[in-house]
């Protein structure tokens, strides 16, 4: 199936999730096709959670149409997971555990970024939004970080971080594009290092997993079935995971929130975000 959501649920709330905003004064624009740094040395002391988005995109992806300006897949302001309300950088600038930092325009597969200090503990977070026809992109992206294959640093003042597979926990936000196509890439681990992942897609369990057994993986939170990927269920699968707690608090965190926001019971949002292998 190609269906992104639970359709009478979901579009009860759509128009009123799907209400840009502001674009901070906070923006520098990078006109190099990548901005990272690679193989430099980072602040081993700060954590960071990098979070690959991509967009929404009626015309490119194999999914059941949103209201056109939402689903345009190269308009990051006005797209359903970047954003509109609900969408990751709309929903993460509203919360009060995290200070925004800056907005980044990138001239690559990736059209922005953004990055935010959550305002207690010692982690960062970045977020990618991804054109929306190049989603390949940004699984292969996702899955060499996850496995470690892909790693690289980001420069925040006078502070470097790891981003990519130097990350403690990747998220992949949007459309499961797995159920529209194959990758011929392996994704096995290199350097033994075991990795948090969220993955909040359409039957994202049955479609990654085998790209990621070999990765070596943990995996906090996937779905069995169709769902919303709104910011939401990561925003609070986060706070869990930054207060340390386990793989099943957090599923819990994100299973409550979904609960909440798409109106159905608890039983079925954990029923469709589970935990572990």
């Amino acid at each position: 199936m190609k269906l992104l959501y639970f359709p009478l649920l979901f579009l009860s709330l759509l128009f009123l999730a799907c209400i840009p905003d502001k674009q901070s004064k906070k923006t520098v624009t990078s006109k190099n096709k990548s901005e990272e740094k690679k193989n430099l040395p980072f602040d081993s002391d700060s954590k960071t959670i990098h979070i690959f988005v991509a967009l929404c995109d009626n015309k490119y992806q194999g999914i059941v149409p949103v209201p056109e300006k939402i689903g345009n897949g190269q308009d990051p302001d006005n797209n359903l997971y970047w954003g509109c309300a609900f969408g990751v950088r709309s929903y993460f600038k509203k919360s009060k555990e995290w200070k925004f930092i800056e907005s980044r325009k990138l001239k690559s597969a990736k059209l922005e970024r953004i990055i935010f200090k959550h305002i207690t503990k010692n982690y960062y977070l970045v977020a990618d939004a991804y054109d929306g026809k190049l989603i390949k992109e940004s699984t292969i992206d996702f899955l060499n970080s996850s496995s470690g294959k892909t790693k690289d640093t980001l420069k925040i003042g006078k502070t470097t971080i790891g981003i990519g597979g130097n990350s403690k926990l990747l998220a992949y936000v949007g459309h499961d594009g797995l159920m529209d196509f194959q990758l011929n890439e392996t994704f096995e681990n290199t350097d033994k290092e075991k990795r948090d992942i969220i993955i909040l897609a359409c039957y994202s369990k049955k479609y990654f997993a085998p790209y990621l057994a070999k990765s070596n993986v943990n995996p906090l939170v996937w779905t069995t079935g169709l769902m919303s990927p709104e910011a939401y269920t990561l925003h609070d699968a986060i706070s869990g995971y930054v207060l340390n707690e386990n793989n099943e608090q957090i599923r819990s965190r994100a299973a409550k929130a979904y609960s909440k926001y798409q109106k159905c019971s608890e039983k079925a949002a954990r029923n469709l975000l589970i935990t572990g292998r």
